[in-house]
């Protein structure tokens, strides 16, 4: 696994999956040195977890489908004081995680996100893009962040994310996260990392009708008065 130049505190990544056999080798070879990752298996029949077993990887089950269930099956998992999130399918690179914790652990950020630059033409979807501006616009009105994406390379302090009760268990998580976040007061700030095309088809945006589901899904998260807490939205992913 890969270090980086300046030594980066420790931390869990993770990495939520559904049948992402052909990316993980790829994935788990670029956590930085010293990091646990923590596969969140989400009903694969690839043999993704035996893959990332294999490789050095804890792996965990969640049976409720949906990708917010298995965000949040992770960060339950996880024990360190850092925990970082990112796809699974080879589309960012986790490497890139190591500089943005230390970020956070210097006192940077209380929430970075990494904000996707695609890197050639089939790495992101128009229709992909489109749903993440409206969602960028949403959540400027309902809590004047001015973020330019909502992208899932993310880093933040474990017992400050437990503390915010997420409760989606679908597409809506990260933006629950970022929304909650905002209405707790925290730095939240983004940084640019290269988006690479993804391996296999995506389970949310892959499509039109997924993509617009996602947003369906965010929407409901925006609609939350600030201090909401509502029990644990279940599902399939969108």
């Amino acid at each position: 696994m890969t270090s980086s130049a300046c030594t980066p505190p420790r931390a869990d990544l993770v990495l939520p999956c559904l049948d992402e056999a052909q990316a993980l080798p790829w994935v788990l070879a670029r956590v930085p040195a010293g990091w646990r990752p923590i596969v969140v298996d989400n009903g694969s029949t690839d043999g993704s977890a035996e893959i990332a077993r294999s490789l050095g990887a804890t792996v965990v089950h969640e049976s409720r489908r949906g990708f917010g269930a298995a965000c949040h099956a992770g960060l339950l998992a996880a024990r360190a004081d850092l925990v970082c999130f990112c796809d699974c399918d080879a589309s960012m690179d986790p490497g890139l995680l190591a500089a943005m914790a230390v970020r956070v652990a210097a006192g940077e950020a209380d929430l970075l996100l990494g904000r996707r630059r695609p890197q050639g033409r089939d790495a992101w979807p128009v229709h992909a893009r489109a749903g993440n501006l409206a969602l960028a616009r949403m959540l400027h009105r309902r809590t004047g962040l001015r973020l330019h994406d909502l992208g899932p390379m993310r880093v933040a302090r474990r017992e400050a994310l437990l503390g915010l009760d997420l409760t989606d268990r679908r597409s809506g998580y990260p933006l629950q996260m970022v929304v909650r976040a905002a209405d707790a007061g925290w730095r939240v700030a983004e940084t640019d990392v290269p988006y690479l095309p993804r391996s296999g088809t995506s389970k949310v945006t892959g499509t039109w009708r997924g993509t617009w589901q996602a947003v369906r899904d965010m929407r409901k998260v925006l609609a939350e008065p600030p201090g909401a807490r509502s029990g644990p939205t279940e599902g399939a992913r969108a």
